[in-house]
């Protein structure tokens, strides 16, 4: 029903559903001829050493589609490019440069839009407004503008950068998502994917952040969320909103903009050492994960700024009150930077689930104490691992991976060999995707972020390891889940002693029972299973037997015809054994 429902919604998007369902259609074709196809008729060869290419190509494609259509499908091609749990890399390399830039939408659409949602004219709504885009995207776009006179007395700032969606993007949102839940309706339906993926659970997924990313209302909420949690941070920052003129479709924030991140010669300019910005915002995503369970997922360089702070030290107009806190907030004699982190765009957050922290908890347990087996464990109770999964693989890729590093500081790593890294990473890679694994869509975010932040980090600071800035987060987990770790053992501790202590009278009731003849064994299940295992056997020689007489019937009929024709003839009562014995058995089955 969903899909015909995307389908009423007229020409322009009936076309955009039928062409991607069209795009699956074909790779899903291509994927039965290669992978189930060529291998059963002996060309397992061919098919192997043009797989590469194949999805090289083939993610090649996607992206012109992706570009070409807009909408959702840039998100997918993003989506897709982070899921090393399931696609191979020829196809998430490709994808990883997926842009979400796209042509501006004219201003009188924008204005439209905007005067609609707001019930006002823009032109009483702000004194001002920029009509040529800050920023244009796939699902909306930015432009600045200023705040009236009693707005602005009311926010408290007046600077503003306003988001408004395009024009029909709930419309072309919920194609494409009926188009994805078809597709993935085929693939629930292909033993050899569904066993390794659940691909409606993953559309599933991806459709509600997809949905909670056009709602502006729940990046509003989610920017104030963010703000509160390091509202005594001197080191991070966010824009406030202006909620007067925030709806559902359109987005009002102060205007925080200041030195890109990536800026690294602005940076220098402003008397500001690059590494010391690595060092700070890794600190800062780890605290959003460790400490606050609530991550920002789309750390790319155009969502973060640093920003300078004024001559002694006072918050500037338009930024949370985190800044402005730091001196009551500081310890003394701790030395804070002269700037702070500014976050903007929060369409795209992390929360960390009670059983995903649970887990990361045990995870980490497991990694300090080098246990394949508990690590496996840990990443079945996070929901990384199916059900069908095999473990004894990744229980041995994970012993050789202790076995070479687990002696290692996080700090030492750095000293290994990076061709070394390469190829475990290899072998995890293939190991990985031989199982039936799958990231939930709150750690494959967590995921997003820690790769874009150590991508960052080491733009900044080419000498920068990402594990030294782990390792107290770690040291701190592991040092708080201690007393959890005693408590446990000594619960089962004193669950042991109990159960040492009814041990004797146990054996004691058993043995007498056992002297008094009233303990009794059914066998009935084992005997009938050996009984069968029996009748097999004697089919197999009789099957034999057929096979030898009939054979040698024939070999020797040109020389002796009488003997050839009674051994030919006698090979059939074996032959009637092998085939009726099972039908003329007596007894329970």
């Amino acid at each position: 029903m969903r899909q015909s429902a995307a389908e009423d919604q007229g020409p322009p998007l009936r076309a955009r559903y039928r062409r991607i369902l069209g795009f699956a259609a074909r790779v899903l074709m291509q994927t039965w001829w290669f992978e189930l196809v060529l291998p059963r008729i002996g060309f397992t060869r061919v098919a192997e050493s043009s797989r590469e290419r194949r999805m090289r190509v083939l993610a090649q494609r996607f992206h012109v589609l992706a570009v070409e259509l807009g909408g959702l499908m840039i998100k997918v091609g993003q989506f897709m490019s982070s899921r090393l749990d399931v696609l191979p890399p020829e196809i998430t390399t490709e994808l990883a440069g997926l842009q979400d830039e796209v042509p501006p939408v004219p201003i009188a659409e924008i204005r439209a839009l905007a005067e609609a949602e707001l019930g006002v004219p823009l032109s009483r709504a702000f004194a001002s407004f920029d009509d040529t885009p800050l920023a244009a995207a796939s699902l909306g776009q930015a432009h600045r503008a200023r705040l009236s006179e009693a707005d602005a007395v009311d926010a408290g700032f007046d600077e503003v950068v306003v988001k408004v969606q395009r024009p029909g993007i709930d419309q072309v949102v919920a194609t494409d998502l009926a188009a994805l839940r078809r597709v993935a309706g085929w693939l629930r339906r292909i033993r050899f994917i569904a066993d390794r993926v659940d691909a409606p659970a993953l559309v599933e997924e991806f459709a509600q952040t997809s949905l909670e990313e056009i709602d502006y209302l729940h990046e509003a909420a989610a920017a104030e969320r963010f703000a509160e949690n390091f509202a005594h941070d001197p080191r991070v920052d966010a824009p406030l909103v202006a909620w007067e003129r925030t709806t559902r479709r359109v987005l009002t924030l102060s205007d925080v903009t200041a030195i890109k991140i990536n800026d690294i010669d602005a940076l220098r300019a402003a008397g500001i050492d690059p590494s010391d910005v690595a060092r700070v915002f890794a600190e800062v995503m780890f605290d959003q994960l460790f400490t606050h369970g609530f991550v920002h997922a789309d750390p790319h360089p155009g969502n973060i700024f640093v920003t300078p702070h004024r001559a002694g030290g006072a918050g500037m107009p338009g930024a949370s009150s985190a800044s402005s806190a730091s001196s009551a907030s500081s310890v003394p004699g701790e030395v804070h930077p002269a700037w702070r982190l500014t976050f903007i765009d929060f369409g795209m957050m992390a929360e960390v689930p009670e059983g995903i922290r649970r887990g990361l908890r045990t995870l980490f347990i497991a990694a300090a104490s080098r246990d394949g087996k508990g690590m496996v464990a840990a990443a079945q109770e996070i929901g990384v691992l199916m059900p069908s999964a095999e473990n004894r693989e990744l229980e041995r890729a994970l012993s050789a991976l202790f076995a070479r590093f687990g002696g290692m500081g996080f700090a030492e790593l750095r000293d290994v060999d990076p061709r070394e890294f390469q190829g475990f990473a290899v072998e995890f890679g293939d190991t990985m995707r031989s199982l039936p694994v799958q990231l939930p869509e709150g750690l494959l975010l967590l995921i997003r972020a820690v790769s874009l932040t150590s991508g960052m980090c080491s733009g900044l600071d080419p000498q920068f390891n990402i594990w030294e800035s782990i390792e107290p987060y770690a040291t701190r987990l592991l040092a708080d889940e201690s007393g959890n770790l005693v408590q446990d053992f000594a619960q089962q501790a004193v669950s042991n002693a109990g159960v040492l202590w009814r041990l004797p009278k146990r054996i004691d009731d058993l043995v007498t029972r056992i002297d008094e003849g009233s303990v009794t064994f059914d066998t009935s299940r084992i005997e009938r299973r050996l009984d069968r295992i029996d009748g097999l056997i004697r089919r197999g020689v009789s099957g034999l037997l057929f096979a030898a007489l009939l054979i040698g019937g024939a070999l020797v009929l040109a020389v002796n015809p009488v003997l050839g024709t009674v051994l030919m003839s006698v090979s059939v009562l074996p032959l009637l054994h092998t085939l009726f014995a099972g039908l003329f058995r007596r007894g329970p089955r």
